[in-house]
């Protein structure tokens, strides 16, 4: 199988401007419904908070508060590291367009270490036919041009915008171009789907994401870029599995939470977004 060099930050040209300040550009092909893709600046972030920490740390949690409305073009990030001890780092960071702040996130590291407690996880992967028996479904492009960087096949669940009364979606997920599945790529992933209501819908409504939250799981520590360079992300494209379900929907408000497995079976991540209705 093929070797994956080509990185998040390569793909958006993220570059070190000054200490602990970056840049990067996302152009109009990673738009999603209403503004560059909300994924792509969480993996942003995360990757300058990677960058940013001076220990050779997995990533833990990330919790993503959106600032503004952002849009194609520059984004600038600063970070501020602060370790807790020697097992735990955070990093803050920020986004802004021109001055004016689109997004921050606290990236929390921590260290794997050997514990009396048995590795458990309450959460399996669905089910589902392989990524080959299924097949691949096209976001229009005319709406939602960052479709095009996503290979997706549903596995189960209702279809986008069919007028389900199921509020939920399950499909094999992989990125183009590839990339190691890092806890950046995982958050690009973690938004790929369409909002989870979308499947009650007919028509899309846009409901934007204000908030962000993911948790890496035991089974993503071998999935991190080591700080120094040492590659221990999945060197290779390989699609997982992602179940996206809508949890609740109301007042101009909707809550989504994500699930995201390897194809071996092992819990990489969970996510939960909070979005806005504005239909």
């Amino acid at each position: 199988m093929m070797q994956l060099t080509h990185r998040l930050g390569d793909e958006f040209a993220l570059t070190e401007l000054d200490y602990r300040v970056w840049r990067a550009h996302v152009d109009d092909s990673w738009r999603g419904w209403t503004g560059p893709h909300g994924g792509v600046i969480a993996g942003l972030l995360i990757e300058v908070a990677r960058r940013a920490a001076a220990g050779d740390l997995p990533v833990r949690v990330v919790d993503l508060r959106f600032l503004g409305r952002p849009t194609e073009g520059d984004f600038t990030f600063r970070a501020t590291e602060h370790p807790v001890g020697r097992s735990t780092t955070i990093v803050d960071v920020v986004a802004d367009q021109e001055g004016v702040l689109v997004a921050s996130a606290a990236v929390t590291f921590g260290r794997t270490t050997p514990t009396k407690l048995p590795e458990r996880s309450a959460t399996h992967a669905p089910q589902v036919p392989p990524p080959h028996d299924c097949q691949i479904f096209h976001l229009p492009p005319e709406i939602v041009p960052v479709g095009a960087h996503f290979e997706i096949r549903p596995a189960a669940g209702p279809l986008p915008l069919s007028g389900s009364d199921e509020a939920w979606m399950c499909a094999w997920i992989s990125l183009i171009p590839g990339m190691p599945t890092d806890a950046a790529v995982l958050a690009v992933l973690a938004d790929a789907l369409p909002p989870g209501l979308f499947p009650t819908l007919t028509t899309p409504v846009a409901v934007p994401t204000v908030a962000f939250s993911m948790h890496l799981h035991t089974a993503g520590d071998c999935l991190q870029v080591a700080g120094n360079g040492t590659d221990r992300a999945r060197p290779v494209s390989q699609e997982v599995l992602v179940r996206a379900k809508n949890v609740s929907t109301g007042g101009g408000w909707s809550v989504d939470d994500v699930e995201i497995w390897d194809r071996g079976g092992p819990l990489l991540a969970t996510a939960r977004q909070t979005r806005r209705v504005l239909g």
